[in-house]
């Protein structure tokens, strides 16, 4: 079960709470908030399986997309949090909320894990612990979530999750390092109306 902590944060979206995890907001201005994400974007494993809009290889550029992410936590269209060990306080990854749409009740979900913390299922509880916010919290109904075709290990952790496997969406995604190709995902979807996971 989620622990929500809103008392002490700037931030529009709460600290979350749970299963050994904190999940915090990114802050542009914290330079190892910006490392950390410069990392986990730049990561060859992360590399093979994501394409961000926007492609960055500096701490200016990681700062930037960090900035962006914090307009749209400011307009309420999306949660991207920092994983952290709760107990230490260690930068683990990164799990999101992302295109809260209140009218349909929907948001996708994303994570990623820094090389060091992999194998230790920080992936699997940080989005029990977001899923179940924004189906709470959030009030959402349809979380959806998708991955390259051949990612095994994420389909693990959406199936471990509660998101069931629905099907192939056909070029849906951006082929590793590419904006003019595309390939086959996965989608898969957890409702609040779904039994609860772990």
């Amino acid at each position: 079960m989620a622990h929500v902590d809103d008392s002490h944060s700037p931030h529009p979206f709460p600290d979350l709470h749970g299963h050994g995890l904190r999940l915090r907001s990114w802050d542009p201005d914290i330079d190892a908030d910006a490392e950390s994400w410069l990392r986990g974007v730049t990561d060859p494993e992360f590399a093979r399986w994501n394409t961000p809009l926007t492609l960055i290889g500096d701490l200016a550029g990681a700062r930037e997309v960090l900035r962006r992410k914090a307009a749209m936590a400011a307009d309420g269209t999306s949660a991207s949090y920092r994983i952290t060990d709760e107990s230490s306080g260690t930068t683990l990854g990164h799990v999101g909320v992302d295109g809260i749409n209140h009218i349909f009740s929907t948001a996708r979900v994303g994570y990623w894990v820094l090389p060091e913390a992999r194998g230790r299922g920080v992936a699997t509880r940080a989005l029990r612990l977001a899923a179940h916010w924004a189906h709470t919290e959030l009030a959402l109904h349809r979380l959806e979530l998708d991955h390259g075709i051949g990612h095994d290990v994420s389909c693990r952790i959406a199936e471990r999750c509660g998101f069931r496997y629905e099907g192939t969406l056909r070029g849906a995604m951006f082929e590793a390092g590419r904006h003019d190709a595309f390939r086959d995902a996965h989608l898969h979807a957890r409702l609040a109306t779904d039994p609860e996971e772990g």
